[in-house]
């Protein structure tokens, strides 16, 4: 049976914004959201009844709010507002994203607090349920004022225009509607000003980051304990109570993770004697390191969960009061800087990662043979991924600078402050992507760091990993094409196959 989501009728979650972006479940409008948009919908209508001035019903927009809109001329505004904000440029958002920022516009509008018809809540589910992704460049937003410019790209397919993805095929909004079924929306008062208004765009497209970065921290702690098994390291300092003296919540879950990773390993009993006293600080501040890049999610989840169930239209509808108030809450600025603090933290796994990898392949810090190959000369071994790995690194130091420090003025300066949100959050999913490409590097060189120890078995955990990934990557005598094995693991990361067989083997992570 079909999973539904239910719009309008109770707490989001990033979870069911993540599923809804995949397309899984039917999306639906709650009976009680109906009841609200009527009711909102009565306000605006009053207004225009009654001839009265209010921003964005019966006036202009941005520099243009003084200028008032004749009766019969209302509608039309409401079209021409979306055929002029769609400026966008650039490469598409993908279709995950625009699912999940059309996911986050239909639960605005259905709070009512927009005046807006239900018509265009079903227009938008229909989008969904149908699988139209209107083709949304993503450049062109400075995150206040709305995500303008992208969201009016969503609004040109729900009126019969611009382009969209429909059945594999790109194709004119038009076109895909008539295709499916549906019929292009004529916009009212009001109408195309909610659709452009809102930072969904930044938001949505946060949330996935948010999950994927999530997931990046169970992966570190995976990769990180197979790092420190090759390289015959202890779990001491991942002890408890250590933990309990600084109890930081992402240090705390880290440290756990790392426990049950290695626990039953032979390879650690094979040194317990040893004469190191301490590890490097890329393995024994792993808690430490990785915690704090958790601890951080927890702020940004709290922030987005907020966003993804709030109104931030304007101007708004208060049904009880009969009122439409102007405000900001279009403005941008909490997300832009919990996305730029989602990608600084991000860029932490990577950048540790990067000084494990850079261990694991130097045989004088690793005891293992050098670059992990045992025929060093004629063949290079892993020698060049630890060169990927440090330029991901790079990369990541520039894409981690805020972009919410920035402002430019817009619209005549009537609009003076922005956020620049939305160029936060894709820039903070770029940082993402190349944290799991650093991960997947380590995980290939720490797969082969093990061979060399065998017949000794790592902890359970890692035993899992290991098994997962030889699945899909063999052992190497001789060098052969390593691009195609740092794919095929960052590919398994991105599926969940690495992260669900070591859940299997010894229980969830946290």
């Amino acid at each position: 049976m079909m999973q539904k989501v239910i719009i309008g009728q109770k707490h989001l979650t990033p979870e069911t914004v993540g599923l809804a972006a995949l397309g899984t479940p039917r999306l639906e409008m709650a009976p009680a959201a109906l009841s609200r948009m009527l009711s909102g919908r009565k306000v605006v209508e009053g207004i225009i009844k009654e001839n009265r001035t209010v921003y964005g019903i019966t006036t202009g927009f941005g520099k243009f709010a003084e200028v008032r809109i004749s009766p019969n001329e209302i509608d039309q505004l409401q079209e021409n507002l979306i055929k002029s904000h769609a400026t966008g440029v650039g490469l598409p958002f993908t279709r995950e994203q625009v699912r999940a920022i059309m996911v986050l516009q239909a639960n605005q509008l259905a709070r009512g607090a927009s005046g807006v018809r239900p018509e265009v809540v079903r227009q938008l589910l229909g989008l969904l349920n149908h699988d139209i992704i209107p083709l949304v460049p993503q450049q062109g937003s400075v995150g206040a004022s709305g995500d303008l410019s992208p969201m009016a790209h969503i609004g040109l397919v729900m009126i019969g225009r611009g382009r969209a993805h429909y059945k594999g095929q790109l194709t004119g909004g038009a076109e895909a509607l008539r295709r499916s079924g549906l019929k292009p929306l004529v916009l009212k008062a009001k109408e195309g000003l909610a659709i452009t208004n809102g930072t969904e765009v930044m938001t949505a497209v946060g949330i996935l980051n948010l999950l994927e970065a999530e997931g990046l921290c169970k992966l570190a702690d995976i990769a990180g304990a197979m790092t420190l098994e090759a390289l015959r390291g202890t779990d001491k300092a991942f002890d408890g109570r250590i933990q309990d003296l600084r109890p930081h919540a992402g240090q705390k879950g880290s440290a756990e993770n790392l426990r049950k990773l290695l626990a039953g390993s032979q390879i650690r009993k094979s040194h317990e004697d040893c004469k190191r006293v301490q590890d490097s600080y890329s393995l024994r501040c792993m808690p430490q390191v990785h915690g704090a890049t958790r601890t951080a999610l927890m702020h940004v989840r709290q922030v987005l969960e907020t966003e993804i169930n709030s109104v931030t239209d304007n101007p708004l509808v208060f049904i009880k009061e009969h009122e439409v108030l102007s405000g900001g809450n279009f403005h941008g600025q909490p997300v832009a800087l919990a996305m730029d603090y989602l990608g600084i933290a991000a860029a932490e796994l990577a950048d540790i990662s990067e000084r494990r990898l850079a261990r694991l392949l130097d045989a004088s810090l690793s005891g293992l043979p050098g670059f992990l190959t045992e025929h060093g000369g004629l063949n290079s071994g892993l020698m060049i991924i630890q060169n990927t790995a440090a330029s991901l690194v790079s990369e990541n130091k520039v894409l981690a600078h805020p972009s919410s420090v920035d402002s430019i003025p817009t619209s005549a300066n009537q609009e003076d402050h922005v956020s620049m949100g939305t160029f936060g959050a894709r820039k903070a999913g770029q940082i993402c992507g190349n944290v799991r490409y650093a991960l997947a590097c380590e995980l290939l060189a720490a797969a082969q760091g093990l061979e060399f120890l065998k017949p000794l078995k790592p902890g359970k955990g890692v035993a899992a990993a290991h098994q997962a990934i030889r699945r899909e990557v063999k052992t190497f005598k001789q060098d052969r094409e390593f691009h195609s094995d740092i794919e095929a693991i960052n590919a398994m990361m991105k599926n969940g196959e690495i992260l669900s067989q070591v859940e299997k083997a010894m229980g969830k992570m946290k």
